[in-house]
């Protein structure tokens, strides 16, 4: 699948112009941003995102362990599917959050969100490490499982959306794609740091002493990850961005209703949905679905399984800042593009490698799959925000973003379990992979291209 042709700015213009070039006539002058304060604000962003993914990745490696503690013994895929289905349920909620979250980050401030929906988070996952086991408490427990993980959805519905949005709106524009991929060089360490610890863990502890009282450890981590979190973000200013938008209303930042994020933003929303599918699709399918399928489908052993994966996302985080400064070079529609087409023409035959379960042969097709989403990764934080204006950028982003994830991202382990139930094919994972490439294919053909561009509502950015 090939790009589209590069879209030209509105005005004409070539779609990477230097500053103030390709900016409206009788624009604001450009802005000079602070590259001590960038940094601040990548690294508190990007410690949101390690934790939110620290806390889904250790959910996802120690399924098996959840179910055992909190749903009924008996049918051990039933099990795997509940812990699943506690999962997903949370992405159900984030569109509420997103709702609720993002308008208020365009009225009140991107700052203040960010730090509100750390402590929600981070109380959330601690939560989970307190509950009573099924064999304790019965039913409660999982009924307490699925209320903590409640609040972590609603909290995770104006975190991407608010930590992209600050990244992308406190870079220069020659740089967002390199300093907003740090963004998601925090997700994998996020991962990294719950795989490293499950693993870990997992090769010490007995089963019985992991069902017993280990699989609490991750959990408990992510109170003293929030306290930290919050003070970092406490820090912050305000983005140049929003700070100019109040200074144009005169310090009362007008209400935007929901409606006209939703229905003046249709274009930009269905974009947003088809991009955000493609992505979490094969971000959950590799980072969050795999440990679990080769240990219960394919019956892979649960440490070596855990070890594949954590080198493969190490990988990607060798690879992710050098693919983001790739996308401030060439664009961010042929990154995304190449990223689709390499998962529509190789998702089966990576999962054929992983299925023949070799050591090699699963280490191979895992990192084929893992540097094709790096395309996603590296591209997305800086693509995503340029689909909106700056008065409603927190709050349609968070709506398009959290609709797409909890419909089609965060469902994944899930549907793809289910249709592996139902059907017993296998390759089941490589089908869900290339179907949503071809949605994003579609997607990225129709979006414009950002890199090097002022963010639409703002100034041109250049390094102070």
């Amino acid at each position: 699948m090939s790009a589209a042709p590069v879209a030209t700015h509105p005005s004409g213009t070539h779609p990477r112009p230097s500053p103030p070039a390709g900016s409206a006539p009788g624009s604001a002058p450009p802005t000079a941003t602070d590259p001590a304060l960038v940094r601040r604000a990548v690294k508190a962003a990007a410690l949101g995102n390690a934790m939110e993914w620290f806390d889904f990745g250790v959910y996802s490696y120690i399924a098996v362990t959840l179910g055992k503690v909190f749903f009924p013994s008996g049918n051990p895929t039933a099990q795997l599917l509940s812990t699943f289905g506690a999962f997903a349920a949370a992405f159900l909620v984030r569109p509420l959050g997103g709702m609720v979250f993002g308008p208020l980050g365009d009225r009140v401030g991107r700052q203040k969100v960010l730090a509100l929906t750390m402590i929600m988070m981070a109380a959330g996952t601690f939560a989970i490490g307190l509950i009573p086991s099924y064999a304790t408490i019965g039913v409660w427990a999982p009924v307490l499982l699925l209320a903590a993980r409640l609040v972590q959805g609603f909290s995770t519905g104006g975190e991407y959306a608010g930590a992209s949005t600050f990244i992308a709106e406190y870079a220069p524009d020659k740089r967002r794609g390199f300093l907003g991929s740090w963004l998601e060089f925090g997700t994998l360490a996020g991962y990294i740091g719950g795989a490293g610890l499950v693993t870990l863990m997992t090769a010490l502890l007995s089963d019985a002493d992991l069902t017993s009282w280990g699989w609490r450890i991750p959990f408990l981590i992510a109170g003293p990850m929030g306290i930290v979190g919050l003070y970092l973000r406490m820090r912050l200013e305000e983005t140049p961005a929003f700070a100019a938008e109040l200074e144009k209303a005169e310090s009362t930042r007008p209400k935007v209703p929901l409606r006209d994020m939703i229905t003046g933003q249709w274009r930009a929303l269905l974009l947003c949905v088809g991009l955000v599918l493609v992505f979490n699709v094969t971000d959950y399918m590799l980072l969050s679905y795999m440990p679990s399928y080769l240990t219960s489908e394919l019956e892979y052993d649960e440490t070596h399984g855990l070890l594949v994966v954590l080198v493969v996302m190490a990988l990607m985080m060798v690879v992710q800042p050098f693919a983001g400064a790739l996308t401030d070079r060439i664009g961010r529609r042929p990154v995304i593009a190449a990223g689709c087409a390499g998962f529509l023409l190789l998702s089966v035959p990576a999962l054929l490698l992983i299925r023949e379960g070799s050591l090699l042969a699963v280490g191979l097709g895992m990192a084929a799959l893992g540097l094709l989403l790096v395309c996603f990764t590296a591209s997305m934080p800086s693509a995503l925000p340029a689909l909106f204006p700056t008065r409603v950028r927190y709050g349609s982003l968070s709506i398009g973003f959290n609709v797409s994830v909890s419909l089609f991202g965060g469902t994944t382990p899930l549907v793809v379990t289910a249709l592996i139930g139902a059907t017993g094919d296998m390759m089941m994972p490589a089908y869900y992979m290339m179907a949503a490439a071809v949605i994003g294919g579609v997607a990225v053909w129709f979006m414009s291209e950002s890199a090097g561009r002022p963010l639409p509502g703002s100034a041109p950015a250049v390094e102070g």
